[in-house]
């Protein structure tokens, strides 16, 4: 017994400790908890989160600053130097391999006039200047999620600071999370607050910011399904230049037998790929420069006359409407920009950064500028102008790595899209799939498996159907322009609430992005008929799948808030004859963060009897990227003590990994013997202080001053003894077993409902629940200790 209350006097020493120094008390706040214990109230906080968030073990690093968080987690030199060259195979491949079509593209019915190449070049100039260089490197790359980018990760970050989200799941304590980050400076704070406001209160703005996320990441997949299409078969297509004989379905199924052959590649992970890819693709930018260079100064070095902008005016007074329906063409010298935001989450700020300034700007300027001297000579040769231009000497090495390059550019937004898939699950936008992390070192790096064959097979599907790269362009411009509009929208967001810009750098930036992406926007529309239909038509049936999926959750969750058990029912299980307690602990799964679900009314009713240790669990995605594992659980008592029933809120980001059952469990229970722990110092310290007003059915604890009770708390042999009593319950209980209580709901539309909702829930809902990945296996629950309850949810 000695060595036992020696034990629990340690640890509520450890606690105090642990508590000091995550949570950092103030003296003001330690000098009130003091004069508290000499007979005053407790100061009582009724938030469940705030309080049992400070409790030992459990806190956030609330005296750690953030600084000094993030500091812990800055890369390396080597390690930036490292991802540089990685983000170089996967990130740059994709506007790497642009200069094999943008010129053919851009003059389909061939040119004209001799300066309407140096136009040309000018506006491939200056669109690889103003909207990769200057808008993607040095401005939207910073508006990442604590080093996440893409549309989803730009959402949540709007969702952190203003409260637009559609499920009412928030609560204040999440705002004291390390990778919150809610601080803001106070310049410009009074216009960003009213903008705020005005999004909070407007349930027409929160949806259509919804339906913008839904439709970037919709057009992100898109560009996952064309960019194999049309960088493959436009790579292949060299061939023909040596061998006429060879038609173009041949090219098209030798493309697709390349496409198999890169999707299979996938399970390796982005690591493994990127370090395969990176110097074929660094061989690739070398061979597109040196070129480049080679053609500059053997054909026209007046072509550098493009860098002034006049030709570009020039171009539209000569050529007008031929001149914008030909910027759909120019608009393919910048596909796979979205890329550097949306694989953000593989690599860093720096590293993508340094690979475009220093090794694929200057090759892209060199390679198109190459070309167009090329052909101020060969007019002519537009059709095929990268193949044309390439000395006879070097044809076919540069063929091989032309086809090993065009392979590797697909690999950008194949990895986006794992990315942003990953992103939009964990915010319940799309139906569970399996996420398997590639690599220990980076979290960001992921491989799906079932997005990995849909894209595969629709890319097989394009490239064998189109068999030709101009048709594919036209859809490929339409995908591309679309995002970069999405990702606009959502940056001036960021801008106005979150950055607090100056009005004029905001209105700015919005005129002059705005302006150049909805001028190319109007031209690549004008495609439409001609392959233009074919992104819209993806965009709109994956906008479908997570609008149907996203809607659904709402409209359950808001159900279950609804039907939540009542206060009364929980209060009569203790004393009720009728309900059987049985040896070992009960984990029954909930979404509600607050409340208890009416799942659990429904258990007791039909099978009466409940676990002696029953741990209501919520596992919440926030809207950040990722939740520090001592921050990640809450927990709360649920109804009186002696029923020994508890609320823990398990907290993930976006990109968080959950932990295998087994770990999961044992770190629940873990962190549950510290909530123990500091209930009952709360308790020994509240018997000596007048008693507290009311009862609620969840009782929350108070903030106290750990470190000045367990020094009496080491003398209290009472308080160790009933300490001990508990710990050793829950310990027998986790010997005797661990049983998972699941609910297995059927969602179905009310009888008032309309058709179209009916539809909707009952049909394609239905669908989707019943192929994506099952509740039990995304947790990881043995079917063993498995006991699933089935429902009907009307809503």
């Amino acid at each position: 017994m000695a060595s036992k209350e020696e034990e629990n006097i340690q640890l509520a020493q450890i606690a105090s400790k642990e508590t000091e120094e995550m949570i950092g008390v103030d003296n003001e706040e330690a000098n009130q908890l003091q004069a508290n214990s000499n007979g005053k109230r407790l100061k009582r906080i009724d938030s469940l989160d705030l309080e049992s968030s400070r409790v030992s073990g459990m806190a956030s690093h609330g005296s750690v600053s953030i600084n000094n968080h993030l500091h812990i987690n800055l890369l390396t030199m080597a390690s930036i130097f490292q991802l540089a060259f990685q983000s170089i195979g996967v990130v740059y491949g994709d506007i790497g391999t642009s200069p094999l079509y943008v010129f053919a593209s851009t003059f389909t019915d061939g040119i004209h006039h001799p300066d309407d190449i140096l136009g040309a070049l000018s506006l491939i100039i200056y669109s690889l200047t103003l909207l990769p260089l200057v808008k993607y490197v040095f401005i939207v790359l910073w508006a990442n999620d604590n080093g996440d980018g893409g549309t989803f990760a730009l959402y949540s970050l709007i969702c952190r600071h203003a409260k637009v989200s559609v499920v009412p799941n928030q609560q204040a304590e999440d705002t004291e999370l390390s990778t919150y980050k809610l601080a803001t400076p106070s310049r410009q704070l009074k216009r960003a607050l009213k903008i705020k406001e005005a999004l909070e209160n407007s349930n027409a703005a929160n949806g259509i910011l919804l339906v913008l996320a839904l439709l970037g990441t919709s057009m992100v997949i898109g560009d996952g399904v064309l960019t194999p299409c049309i960088s493959v078969l436009s790579a292949v297509q060299g061939i023909q230049t040596v061998d006429k004989s060879l038609s173009q379905e041949a090219v098209a199924m030798i493309s697709v037998a390349i496409i198999i052959i890169l999707f299979s590649a996938q399970r390796f992970g982005t690591q493994k790929v990127g370090y395969s890819f990176a110097p074929a693709i660094l061989i690739w930018y070398s061979f597109i420069s040196i070129i480049g260079i080679y053609n500059i100064a053997k054909h026209d070095t007046s072509v550098f006359k493009a860098f002034n902008p006049k030709y570009i005016f020039d171009y539209f007074k000569r050529n007008t409407k031929q001149g914008w329906i030909s910027l759909g063409g120019i608009v393919l010298c910048i596909t796979g920009t979205e890329a550097m935001f949306a694989d953000l989450g593989h690599f860093s700020v720096r590293s993508i950064q340094i690979a475009f300034t220093g090794i694929v700007y200057p090759a892209l300027i060199c390679a198109y500028v190459g070309q167009a001297a090329y052909l101020r000579k060969f007019p002519e040769n537009v059709a095929d102008t990268f193949y044309k231009s390439t000395p006879n000497a070097v044809y076919w090495p540069m063929f091989v790595v032309a086809i090993i390059a065009a392979v590797i550019a697909s690999q950008a937004m194949i990895s986006a899209t794992f990315s942003i898939i990953k992103q939009s699950m964990a915010l319940d936008c799309f139906p569970r799939v399996t996420v398997i992390h590639t690599s220990s070192k980076y979290e960001g790096q992921v491989y799906i498996p079932e997005i990995n064959f849909i894209l595969m097979i629709a890319c097989v599907v394009v490239t064998a159907a189109f068999k030709d790269t101009t048709r594919i362009g036209n859809a490929y411009g339409i995908a591309v322009v679309g995002v970069m509009i999405v990702t606009s929208t959502f940056l001036t967001l960021v801008m106005l609430i979150i950055w607090q810009t100056h009005l004029f750098l905001v209105v700015s930036f919005v005129i002059v992005f705005g302006a150049i992406e909805m001028v190319f926007f109007s031209a690549v529309l004008y495609k439409f008929p001609e392959g233009g239909y074919l992104p819209l038509a993806f965009a709109a049936v994956l906008l479908l799948v997570m609008y149907v999926w996203h809607y659904v959750h709402v409209k359950r969750y808001a159900y279950e808030l609804e039907q939540k058990v009542s206060t009364e029912f929980m209060l009569s299980l203790g004393s009720s004859l009728s309900v059987t307690k049985v040896p070992g602990i009960g984990l029954l799964y909930t979404e509600l963060a607050q409340g208890v679900p009416a799942i659990f009314e429904h258990f007791v009713r039909n099978l009466p009897a409940i676990h002696s240790v029953l741990v209501f669990v919520c596992v919440k995605y926030l809207p950040v990227n990722t939740v520090p594992a001592g921050e990640r659980f809450l927990f709360r008592h649920i109804g009186p003590k002696e029923q020994k029933m508890y609320r823990c809120i398990a907290r993930y980001g976006y990109r968080d990994t959950r932990t295998g059952n087994v770990e999961f469990e044992n770190q629940l229970l873990e962190f549950l013997k510290g909530f123990i722990l500091s209930d009952n110092i709360y308790s020994y310290h509240l018997n000596n202080q007048p008693e507290s007003e009311g009862n609620n059915c969840e009782r929350a604890e108070s903030i106290v001053d750990i470190g000045a009770v367990s020094e009496n708390a080491a003398m209290n042999a009472c308080l160790m003894e009933r300490v001990e009593e508990e710990l050793d319950f829950l310990e027998d209980a986790k010997k005797t077993g661990v049983v998972y209580l699941l609910g297995d709901s059927e969602v179905v539309a009310s009888k008032d409902s309309s058709l179209f909702k009916r539809f909707i829930v009952n049909y394609a809902y239905d669908i989707l629940r019943r192929n994506c990945r099952k509740g039990q296996a995304a947790l990881e629950i043995p079917h063993r200790n498995l006991l699933q309850v089935g429902m009907t949810y009307y809503i």
